[in-house]
Formats: C-alpha cells, sequence, structure tokens
C-alpha cells in the first residue's frame, strides 16, 4: 500500500505549457471586439453560440473516418449540448441526431430529422410508443432483454414494424454494467428478436467514455470481431451497421487543478493544498481526431470486414461542440485583493467543474497575457461557486467582463434555475 501511494505521490504530471496556454488565450483576445459587440444589447451573463466553428468541427469530424471507411453514418449526441439550435445546426450539416429519453427524442421529431437512434436504458413504454409512431425516421438501439421482450410486445399491438441494434456491454463491471447486454449474448439477442414479425434486429452498438485516445475502443472492435466468430450466419447477415458510439475527447487535451491529479488528490486527502498549487496548470495529452480514424478503421478492417459488411456508424457530442460557446460573466463586487465576485453562478453549467477542471479566465475589459492570482467565484449560496483561481487581465474591477472559452459540452444542458436564473444564449 504505501509502495502504491508513493509511485502515485512521484509520478509526473504533464504541465499545461504557460506558452501554450498563452496561444489559447491570445486566440480569443484576437476575437475580443466581435464578442463584445455581440454582448452589448444582451443581459449577462450569457453564452455567444459560433455556429461557425460547429459546422467546422463536424465536417472535420465526419471527413476524418468517412476517407477510410467504405460506408458511415454521423449522429450527434444531443445530451452532450441540447440547446435546439446545436442539434438543428448538425441535421443541416448532414448528421443525424442521438437522442436518449422521449424528451430528446420529441424535440429530435420536431426538429424535422429523418435520421435519429434512440439509446439508453430504461426506456418507458410512453417512450417506445412515440418511436414507433415515427418507426421511418427513428431505431431504436434496445438496451436489455426485457426491453426488446416489451418493444416487441408493444410493436405487435400497434402493427408497426420498427428498426433496432442492440447496445453492448463495455465493461462487466462495478457500475457500466447498466448499459447494454454482454457481447456473448449477441446470438442469443438475435433469436429472440427474430421471434417477432415487427422488430428487425439491424446491427450493434457499443460506447465508452472519456477516450483520450482510441486504445479502448479498438480493443473492444477486436472483441466484438471474436465474438462474431460464434455467431450463426444468419445473425451476421443480418447485422447491417455496427455503431462505435462517442466519448472523442477534444483535440486540446483534458485541462487540470493540480488537485485533481493523481498525486494531487492523495495530497488533498491528507492534508489542505496550499494556494501556491494553483498557479501551476495541467494537461493530459488527447490524440487528435485523425489518429482515432485511423486507428479505429485499422480495427474495423481487420477485426470487422473480414467477417461482415456493414455500415459503421459514428455517435461525436464532447468533440463536435465543446469549441463552438463561449461563456461571459459580469465583475460584481471586488470582496478583497483576492476575491471577486460575478454575476454569474454555477447554476450556469449545472456543476462545480471548476473546482477540477482548469480553464483559462480572461477579463475581455482589461486584456492582458499576463495570468494572476485571483479567486474568480459566482454568487449563489454555496462555497462551491468557483470559477476559478487565476485570471488574464491588466487588473480586476467591478463592471469588468469575464470570459471562459470551449464551454459547448455538458454545460447548457445541465445548466439549471438554482437560486440565480439561467444564462442567456446568443447565436452568432
Amino acid at each position: 500500500m504505501y509502495e502504491k501511494l508513493e509511485a502515485v505521490l512521484n509520478e509526473e504530471n504533464p504541465v499545461f505549457q504557460n506558452k501554450d496556454i498563452k496561444s489559447v488565450v491570445s486566440f480569443y483576445l484576437d476575437k475580443r471586439h466581435f464578442y463584445l459587440d455581440k454582448l452589448k444589447l444582451n443581459s449577462l451573463p450569457a453564452y455567444i453560440f459560433e455556429a461557425s466553428i460547429l459546422k467546422s468541427k463536424a465536417d472535420d469530424f465526419r471527413h476524418a473516418f468517412e476517407n477510410l471507411l467504405p460506408e458511415t453514418a454521423f449522429y450527434f449526441a444531443m445530451k452532450c449540448n441540447n440547446h435546439p439550435d446545436i442539434s438543428f445546426e448538425m441535421i443541416n450539416n448532414n448528421y443525424g441526431l442521438d437522442v436518449s429519453s422521449g424528451l430528446e427524442l420529441d424535440q429530435a421529431l420536431n426538429l424535422g430529422c429523418e435520421d435519429i437512434v434512440f439509446s439508453g436504458p430504461g426506456k418507458t413504454k410512453a417512450e417506445h410508443y412515440i418511436a414507433l409512431q415515427n418507426a421511418g425516421r427513428v431505431k431504436i438501439l434496445v438496451d436489455s432483454f426485457g426491453e426488446l421482450e416489451r418493444l416487441s410486445a408493444l410493436a405487435e399491438f400497434m402493427k408497426v414494424h420498427i428498426r433496432i441494434g442492440v447496445r453492448l456491454t463495455t465493461n462487466p463491471k462495478m457500475l457500466w454494467r447498466k448499459f447494454g447486454i454482454l457481447p456473448e449474448r449477441i446470438e442469443e439477442f438475435y433469436t429472440q428478436a427474430a421471434r417477432s414479425a415487427f422488430v428487425h434486429f439491424e446491427g450493434l452498438q457499443f460506447h465508452t467514455s472519456w477516450n483520450l485516445n482510441p486504445s479502448v475502443q479498438c480493443e473492444f472492435i477486436r472483441k466484438i470481431g471474436e465474438t462474431l466468430d460464434s455467431c450463426s450466419e444468419e445473425c451476421k447477415k443480418a447485422i447491417k451497421f455496427i455503431d462505435v458510439g462517442g466519448g472523442y475527447w477534444p483535440e486540446q487535451g483534458e485541462w487540470l487543478h493540480y488537485e485533481t491529479t493523481n498525486a494531487g488528490m492523495v495530497e488533498k486527502t491528507i492534508d489542505s493544498l496550499g494556494e501556491t498549487t494553483r498557479k501551476i496548470h495541467y494537461r493530459t495529452e488527447s490524440k487528435p481526431i485523425s489518429f482515432f480514424a485511423q486507428e479505429i478503421s485499422n480495427a474495423i478492417k481487420q477485426n470487422i470486414f473480414s467477417k461482415i459488411s456493414c455500415k459503421i456508424c459514428f455517435e461525436p457530442g464532447r468533440w463536435i461542440c465543446n469549441d463552438s460557446m463561449q461563456l461571459f460573466m459580469t465583475v460584481i463586487d471586488i470582496k478583497e485583493p483576492d476575491i471577486a465576485i460575478t454575476d454569474a453562478g454555477t447554476n450556469t453549467i449545472g456543476w462545480d467543474r471548476f473546482e477540477y477542471d482548469y480553464f483559462p479566465i480572461i477579463n475581455m475589459t482589461r486584456p492582458s497575457l499576463e495570468e494572476k492570482s485571483f479567486n474568480i467565484l459566482g454568487s449563489l449560496c454555496t462555497p462551491h461557486d468557483v470559477w476559478g483561481y487565476n485570471y488574464f487581465g491588466e487588473d480586476l474591477k467591478e463592471g469588468d467582463i469575464l470570459m471562459i472559452p470551449m464551454q459547448g459540452a455538458y454545460t447548457w444542458s445541465l445548466r439549471q434555475q438554482f437560486i440565480k436564473p439561467v444564462a442567456s444564449f446568443i447565436k452568432t
């Protein structure tokens, strides 16, 4: 135990180099007047959504994979950012939508999406009913044998034909077991589905999260290939698609405070951390999407296409929308020489993200490429209402407009009206 603890404390933490952080800040300061002009006629706090960035990222992702595989399809994971303008832009960019509830399904249908995959555990009868009513536009990714039984009964009652796939469990341990069925049961699932005249089994889906590189995805593709060897010819012929899900981390990597690193978490448990640890930021490397595409495509060609021919589907979310929204707020109060309170609370993003994740806070009113120590806190009645411990700027005064870039993923969807109202939305 002590040896393991010592190893954690001694492991190297990848430092986010100051020159690289400044490069990020400089990029957004170059657009400073563009942002400030957009904010003039709108109340703060506010998100600015840049549709051109979303389109560019969507194009980059699609081109990376479709250039390497013969037949592909792409679905934006709506849960990542559920603002209707985001989904509408993705539909116009030839993406389908990946939904995980009846609420999201209804929104996708109302937006006019013609290609929807409905995933997730615990789908209700009412949700199945909506999907069956729109069977020409919806494919259901069934999550369990129980769901298959319930869906088959309802489809037969309604006399509606529905296309389905099945989600596969990627990790049979701990809480990830809640998703899908074990790969070893694919043949059993196919056999049960084949008993229904209305449910049509067409494929497989899996999803792994927080992929900084494609190693876990490639290993599971290999696992699927091994499992297909034991499937009947009828089962293999039925498979028209394999969906490799999402979970692609943005190419900037993961940006962290020291206390979020392994060594930092141990030190935090043992003793309180000093302020000096927050002056150094850390970055875990993420591979570019071209690398993901090459490795995943190679794994598919080696392990899948040697056994079946099928379409390969993708469900990106965070990678697509992360950079497309920036968050702006105003300094309301300078309480102490090192404490500022903003009009925005972390209800704006829905969780205490910035106690763990590092993002540069940029003073758009008094810009500078110098980062200074300062506790930037929100206006909620909780001490966990934290934006960060540093800012880029010449100084910090009441009325200054602050920006936190790259807040397009899992923020708008998770926002909540806790104490303070939610932020406004500005589309550009």
